[in-house]
């Protein structure tokens, strides 16, 4: 008699983290990996742009495998999918950290392997300690709960086929992750995830608050209105 398939065996999260010299901060994010690496819960590709720092080093006993691709978060996000065993992708920052208790979250919002389109995305907390960091984070988590559109801080997810569906990110400089939320909430509308991620706020810190915010609107309204994202690229830098 042919044995059933094993129905209950948990999902596989492919968490794949584009990096370029992140030394400082690439393993903080994984060291809270590593029991879940080890139960089979999810697997972990490092998708290296060139990095030239001690990227590597700190990081190559912590994930399950390591890609070079050239330089571009898109282009790297893609290299590394292509490599994943998982039925779920989840695209992680390398100064990011996620909820403890993130692969149970998305375990519940996809189930597998009913809802095949299914993608999501968690609300974010940055990490300093200003107050008006607090008001940033609250109006992104409204905005983005509120147009179904992602940014790359807040971890997206998305079931395999759906992302097979959609080619993977677009391979643009800047935007790629908006770009990809336009198409996934035409199919479907996203899972919000209830616990929040840490993500670095350095960018906020470095550049200023009110100067960071206008910026990214001012990129956002750009993207929209149709500028070449390399041209947003160069205003990024």
């Amino acid at each position: 008699m042919k044995a059933k398939a094993n129905l209950t065996a948990p999902m596989l999260i492919s968490i794949v983290i584009p990096t370029f010299n992140e030394a400082s901060s690439i393993k903080a994010t994984l060291q809270p990996l590593q029991s879940l690496r080890e139960q089979g819960r999810v697997e972990v590709i490092l998708s290296d742009g060139g990095s030239t720092d001690a990227t590597f080093d700190q990081a190559q006993f912590l994930v399950d495998e390591v890609v070079c691709e050239v330089k571009g978060r898109a282009a790297q996000m893609n290299a590394g999918a292509d490599r994943a065993k998982g039925e779920c992708l989840l695209f992680l920052h390398a100064d990011t950290q996620l909820p403890d208790n993130f692969v149970d979250l998305i375990a519940e919002a996809m189930p597998f392997p009913s809802e095949s389109d299914c993608w999501g995305f968690f609300p974010v907390r940055l990490s300093g300690q200003l107050w008006s960091l607090r008001i940033v984070e609250r109006f992104m988590n409204l905005r983005s709960r509120l147009s179904a559109i992602a940014t790359g801080d807040q971890a997206l997810f998305v079931s395999r086929a759906l992302w097979q569906k959609l080619c993977g990110f677009a391979d643009i400089p800047l935007m790629e992750d908006v770009e990809f939320s336009s198409r996934a909430r035409k199919v479907s509308r996203p899972r919000v995830m209830r616990g929040k991620l840490v993500t670095s706020s350095r960018r906020w810190e470095q550049r200023g608050v009110v100067p960071t915010v206008l910026l990214m609107w001012k990129l956002r309204w750009l993207y929209f209105r149709g500028v070449n994202p390399q041209a947003l690229s160069e205003m990024y830098r």
